[in-house]
């Protein structure tokens, strides 16, 4: 991996005028949200996670959000060098904005929100917006997304394993149900890192939970990793 770009089996993602950049974060919720035809992706950055759906889905039409003008402009540039540029339109704006002039409804929303909380310091201006909920908070992402999704929509995030209680109780207060918890460990003896979960307004008959590893004990990628991203990494 470049400093400057991440290159993938199908495409390549340029990251250096962006203040997040490729992590392991936006490849699991890319490899493993269930997808639809019309899919909105909150706060794309780089515009990985559009470029992962589309290569999944690939009769997909993807409008990728980015707050942040530099990585909206570079998320447009990932997408025109790609294959899948008639598909996925990128737009230099924040969830709150565009969802004032929506009339779309998704079947499939995406997000990789803000994470560190009010009380958390981040030091850089642009990174500080990106990984800050101040710019978007967990209850703007569950109740504009609600509003967003048709009836049979789901909404899939990546948090981290402290914030599980908070989205659940968003998520309920915008009508949304859990389908599915996906708890992610970096190895067998740490605990939960991560989680992603998906969202829907239909009641589930039973809520699926599943807990995977990054890597195996001695540091190697764990085989549930490897099947997950295959089709993406080099």
């Amino acid at each position: 991996m470049s400093n400057e770009y991440f290159k993938f089996k199908r495409f390549t993602v340029f990251h250096d005028r962006c203040a997040m950049k490729v992590g392991t974060d936006g490849v699991l919720l890319g490899a493993w949200a269930p997808g639809g035809k019309k899919i909105l992706d909150i706060g794309t950055g780089s515009g990985l996670i559009s470029l992962m759906m589309a290569q999944r889905f690939d009769k997909s039409s993807i409008n990728a959000l980015e707050i942040d003008g530099e990585a909206a402009s570079q998320a447009k540039e990932n997408v025109e060098k790609s294959e899948f540029n008639k598909r996925i339109d990128i737009f230099h704006s924040s969830l709150q904005e565009y969802h004032e002039k929506c009339k779309t409804k998704y079947d499939c929303i995406v997000s990789n929100p803000p994470f560190y909380t009010e009380d958390t310091g981040c030091p850089e201006n642009r990174r500080h917006t990106a990984r800050h909920t101040e710019s978007l908070t967990y209850s703007e992402l569950f109740k504009f997304s609600a509003d967003l999704l048709d009836n049979e929509g789901k909404l899939s995030v990546i948090v981290p394993y402290e914030a599980k209680n908070k989205i659940l109780f968003e998520a309920c207060l915008s009508g949304l149900y859990v389908k599915n918890i996906c708890y992610i460990r970096t190895t067998p003896k740490k605990n939960p890192k991560r989680i992603m979960a998906t969202f829907s307004k239909v009641r589930p008959d039973n809520v699926e939970n599943e807990e995977h590893c990054i890597m195996n004990a001695d540091g190697s990628k764990s085989e549930w990793y490897l099947v997950l991203t295959r089709d993406f990494y080099l």
